[in-house]
């Protein structure tokens, strides 16, 4: 047996159509089934539906033996164990650093501030300003970032940006884009040599789904 270990949302959506380049049909829709194991039409293949930070842990330890995962949490889970064969271009957006509207990120960043940033990208915030030369007091939140510069927690957040239009109702503006983010496929290690005969179709389906020119 096959497990495959993705999160519900954006991550899922945008995975069904590689798994069906695959001849993969997932037989169940996370948002209208309750169960956390959602049976295919492939007997051999499962997948699993866990939080989107825990797939790196999930297939690092052996509960999946592969997954779905955004860059942005692979490089805060440190990617250890992981056989990272592919971007799969999917799930896109950028990792950016967003302050009030009229803050002088540029004149704090010149003039040598000590900066305060709200994230829950601490591996990404710590190397970014670090190569910038900037230093950061770094505070870790787990969900609505935009409130921290506006109750005065943090002159700056870090996070993922799509749109904009939450900053943008929010009062904040983009400042910095850190880098782009798209998810990737990471597999586990073990599972790669002991399950290389049922593993392989399957990742070259992937690659073969990603390659194929969009219609």
């Amino acid at each position: 047996m096959i497990t495959l270990a993705l999160s519900k949302g954006r991550i899922f959506d945008e995975t069904m159509p590689l798994l069906s380049a695959a001849g993969v049909e997932v037989l169940e829709h996370p948002e209208t089934s309750r169960k956390l194991i959602l049976p295919t039409n492939q007997a051999g293949l499962r997948v699993v539906l866990v939080r989107a930070s825990d797939v790196p842990t999930y297939v690092q330890y052996g509960g999946a033996d592969l997954g779905v995962t955004g860059l942005d949490t692979l490089i805060e889970h440190g990617g250890h164990g992981l056989y990272q064969p592919l971007d799969l271009q999917i799930a896109k957006c950028r990792m950016s650093v967003a302050t009030p509207v009229g803050f002088d990120y540029e004149g704090a960043v010149r003039q040598g501030s000590r900066l305060k940033i709200a994230t829950k990208y601490l591996q990404i915030s710590k190397d970014f300003f670090a190569t910038k030369g900037v230093h950061v007091d770094l505070v870790k939140l787990y969900g609505s970032m935009e409130l921290a510069p506006l109750t005065g927690l943090a002159d700056a957040i870090v996070d993922l940006v799509s749109t904009g239009s939450t900053l943008k109702a929010n009062h904040l503006v983009e400042v910095e884009r850190i880098m782009d983010i798209s998810s990737h496929l990471v597999v586990n290690q073990a599972a790669l040599k002991l399950k290389q005969s049922e593993l392989r179709p399957l990742l070259d389906a992937f690659e073969r789904a990603v390659g194929a020119p969009k219609a």
